[in-house]
């Protein structure tokens, strides 16, 4: 009797530790600043997946514009690794850590709301950075790209945007949609689509 509860314990703590360790998940790996493309060259040569997320800014230096590729969350890049493995990302020297909350093991990111980030943004969805947002109403995308996730929508001179935020890394995007595409939502998420009305 008291062997086959021991049993089930264990059996039930060798699943965690599977899921934990053993299973690629999404996570966030704090970069040195600027050193986001470098650190991507560093995973592709190490074979690990990963999504440094870019978008196009126009920079005007003196006499011309320039077109630059900067990354849509400064200091991250996502890797999707088995936990175990996670020396094969921190050991990059420009890597500082993979986020985690309290100083603790890395916490990893929601796999279905990373996958849809990436989806949106490999389907030519136009983003940008924006700064994070933790408060307003919550909407939930219904369709489209980015169906699924959940956020915070502002109002702009000719059309509407919506704010997906990291919470884990207080980082946010800001993607063009329409109002019919959304639905009011009341619970928060890790990753967050959001609806402002009054942004002037």
């Amino acid at each position: 009797m008291i062997m086959s509860s021991i049993s089930e314990h264990s059996d039930t703590e060798t699943a965690h530790f599977l899921a934990t360790f053993a299973e690629p998940r999404w996570y966030a790996a704090y970069t040195r600043a600027n050193h986001e493309k470098h650190v991507a060259v560093h995973l592709d040569s190490r074979g690990v997946e990963h999504f440094l997320p870019l978008y196009c800014s126009t920079r005007r230096w003196k006499d011309r514009r320039v077109q630059l590729e900067l990354p849509l969350f400064p200091g991250y890049v996502f890797v999707r690794i088995p936990l175990f493995d996670r020396l094969r990302v921190i050991e990059i020297p420009s890597v500082v850590r993979l986020v985690g909350f309290g100083g603790g093991l890395a916490t990893a990111l929601p796999n279905d709301q990373v996958e849809a980030l990436r989806s949106g943004l490999n389907g030519q969805l136009k983003a940008l950075p924006h700064p994070f947002l933790s408060v307003g109403r919550r909407v939930r995308v219904k369709s489209g790209p980015l169906a699924g996730l959940e956020g915070i929508l502002l109002r702009r001179k000719g059309g509407h945007r919506v704010v997906v935020s990291l919470e884990m890394i207080q980082r946010s995007i800001s993607v063009e949609a329409d109002l019919a595409d959304l639905e009011p939502k009341l619970t928060p998420t890790p990753i967050a689509l959001a609806a402002v009305n009054s942004l002037r």
